[in-house]
């Protein structure tokens, strides 16, 4: 129940002569309206949402009271008090208290975005919870919240639905309380600060009192790695004040002092797959890494492709659907297909399947799943390419209720393994058909995922095409052109802006300079790998570390229908996939350690038996509806395991 306005919940602000960058405005009721920065010309608002910051919820028994003063180094220090105020005990459970955190992070058109909104990355981390709250232009001041007292073990997101894909909704952290006796009462006590870079973020954190902090170069392993990650906090150099569990064990751990920060490292053999909670305490106070151990890449690619061919391909002679990989529900053991729901249905992204199945078959030959291949490509020529045409329709029966323009590349990038499994030109032929209609069409102007523009050209000159490799060529010139015209003011898409139509922005720009050699490409390529890169976090948490926001996809392509944050959603690879291609190009590798981690960032969604998860509804609920879960259909994220096959070499972290 909502401690509201008035008797059960107090407000008390405490003016000081301390606040020197903060620009904040109250409501009659003493709730916070406007938080600024005193230098932002652009005057954003960073707790804008449907909720006001700082409003608790509570169970019938608890009231609630805050707050509100500066510190003297500037900082917003607000303080919540949850009191029993019944006769008899109250048992807290994991959502019955929460505070909202109204970080205004909602999508959009791109211009109002850079200036207006924020990336929030937060952390849940027990007693070293923080949020990194970062301007969506990258520009100015960002803002961080670090815990100073108590426990936040979770958050919950309220959305607007009428918003449907664009709102990411309003944050509620969870403090983890269990049980107040009568008269006594629970304190959560947080700062808010500015920052500029996310090193002065973790510096900041690090300022706090005996506030651990952990680190990761990776949240991801292969079994017989070893998984590695440090903590540090500003302490004395006292073994005796750390301790790190993984259940019941004890870890060992080195020691040093750089400073005035104490900082641990620990290791441990990634044997078995699955999660592992690191439990970090240092000084009373406790934290977490959360790592994964993966199977082998290879092994991995190999049981989903056996999947697919025994639990996920739909045989029947006397249907247009014979032949298709098809959404696997993995809770009642079918297959699934809707033609009225698009992201249900027969084509579109499920041509994931057909790609891993044709780059593994590459890799591995099995007579097997050549075979499952092969009818699978007769049901994409019977139903949803038309040899001579170009046109890449949205379903079975050459269905094009919907001309979608996403199609094309993923077609053409099928037609191109199709080609390099078996070399034959006439798959070829139709991947340049694919593009080059696409491009007809008015592609020049749309940010579409996945366009394999640069490769398609390199083969086509390769085969003798040299004419059909000039048009590809110019194309990409078009395309690129028409990206540094429009720089980082981003079109809408099907979301009004997103991780997904940044990337393609960036991958577009680099395959322009890969095959024009223009120096404007790449500068601005690099201005707007810099955008892209500020979707990723880098909590100490294998769902978050190095996965791009996204908080719709649940919604659409999941079999609960459930809006809220994905992490991971197998989209998030592009961004992975683009800093190994800057790599690649530029010959500079500087980002090939967050591509390997980004790339492995989606594997968790990939299982023992070979199924697998569309997205992991990361949120402890969301609009009151139980969340944390990994969503029981298997739908299109065969990108993910597709991206990292193809990059294998940077998956596994060499170049």
């Amino acid at each position: 129940m909502f401690c509201g306005k008035g008797k059960r919940m107090k407000i008390k602000t405490k003016h000081s002569e301390w606040n020197q960058e903060f620009v904040t405005k109250e409501n009659e009721g003493g709730y916070l309206t406007f938080l600024g920065h005193k230098d932002d010309k652009a005057g954003m608002n960073w707790i804008e949402g449907s909720r006001l910051w700082g409003e608790a919820i509570c169970p019938v028994g608890i009231q609630a009271e805050v707050s509100r003063e500066f510190t003297e180094a500037g900082n917003l220090k607000e303080t919540y008090r949850f009191q029993n105020v019944s006769k008899f005990p109250v048992f807290l459970q994991k959502t019955d208290i929460g505070i909202c955190a109204t970080f205004n992070d909602n999508y959009e058109e791109a211009e109002k975005c850079l200036d207006y909104k924020c990336h929030t990355h937060l952390f849940c981390g027990n007693h070293a919870a923080y949020v990194m709250a970062l301007r969506m232009s990258g520009e100015g001041a960002n803002l961080g919240l670090k815990l100073l007292q108590g426990n936040i073990g979770s958050y919950s997101i309220e959305r607007d639905l009428d918003q449907r894909s664009d709102d990411r909704g309003d944050f509620i952290l969870h403090p983890v309380i269990g049980c107040i006796e009568p008269g006594e009462e629970s304190v959560v006590q947080w700062e808010l600060f500015w920052f500029d870079t996310r090193e002065m973020f973790y510096s900041e954190l690090l300022e706090a009192p005996h506030f651990p902090v952990a680190f990761l170069d990776r949240s991801t392993y292969f079994t017989g790695e070893t998984m590695c990650f440090k903590a540090a906090v500003k302490g004395e150099a006292d073994p005796a004040a750390v301790k790190i569990m993984l259940g019941a064990r004890e870890i060992p751990f080195t020691i040093k002092k750089e400073k005035e920060i104490l900082w641990i490292s620990a290791e441990y053999p990634a044997e078995q797959e699955g999660e592992y909670r690191f439990r970090i305490n240092m000084y009373g106070k406790e934290t977490f890494a959360l790592l994964y151990c993966a199977a082998r890449l290879e092994d991995m690619v190999d049981r989903r492709c056996k999947f697919l061919a025994e639990k996920q391909q739909f045989r029947g002679s006397s249907t247009s659907l014979d032949g298709a990989y098809l959404i696997y529900d993995r809770e009642e053991d079918c297959l699934c297909y809707d033609h009225n729901t698009d992201d249900h249905n027969g084509g579109r992204e499920r041509l994931a399947m057909g790609a891993l199945m044709a780059l593994w078959l590459q890799r591995s030959r099995d007579g097997n799943l050549e075979n499952s291949l092969k009818a699978y490509v007769t049901y994409v020529y019977r139903e949803l390419y038309r040899r001579g045409e170009g046109i890449v329709y949205n379903d079975i029966s050459y269905n094009l209720d919907w001309h979608r323009m996403y199609n094309y590349p993923w077609m053409a990038v099928f037609q191109l393994e199709l080609y390099r499994l078996w070399k034959k030109q006439e798959y070829l032929e139709d991947a340049y058909q694919v593009m080059k209609r696409y491009y007809e069409q008015g592609g020049t102007g749309f940010y579409a995922i996945g366009i394999p523009v640069y490769e398609l050209r390199k083969e086509l000159l390769k085969a003798g095409m040299s004419g059909e490799a000039e048009v590809m060529a110019h194309y990409a010139k078009v395309h690129a052109d028409h990206i540094c015209s429009n720089g980082v003011y981003y079109p809408a898409s099907e979301v009004s802006y997103e991780q997904s139509i940044v990337a393609p922005a960036v991958s577009c720009l680099l395959q322009g300079y890969q095959i024009t050699g223009k120096e404007a490409y790449l500068r601005e390529a690099e201005r707007q790998l810099r955008i892209l890169s500020l979707f990723n976090g880098r909590q100490p948490d294998y769902h978050l570390f190095e996965n791009a926001i996204r908080h719709w996809d649940g919604y659409w392509f999941g079999k609960n229908r459930m809006y809220g944050d994905t992490f991971p959603h197998y989209w998030s690879a592009l961004t992975g996939v683009e800093y190994a291609r800057y790599g690649a190009v530029t010959g500079n590798h500087c980002m090939d350690a967050q591509a390997s981690a980004s790339l492995r960032g989606c594997l968790n969604l990939f299982f023992a038996d070979g199924c697998a998860s569309c997205a992991m509804v990361y949120p402890e609920r969301v609009n009151g509806r139980k969340g944390h879960y990994y969503d029981p259909w298997a739908n299109d994220q065969d990108w993910a395991l597709y991206y990292a096959l193809k990059y294998q070499v940077i998956t596994e972290g060499g170049r």
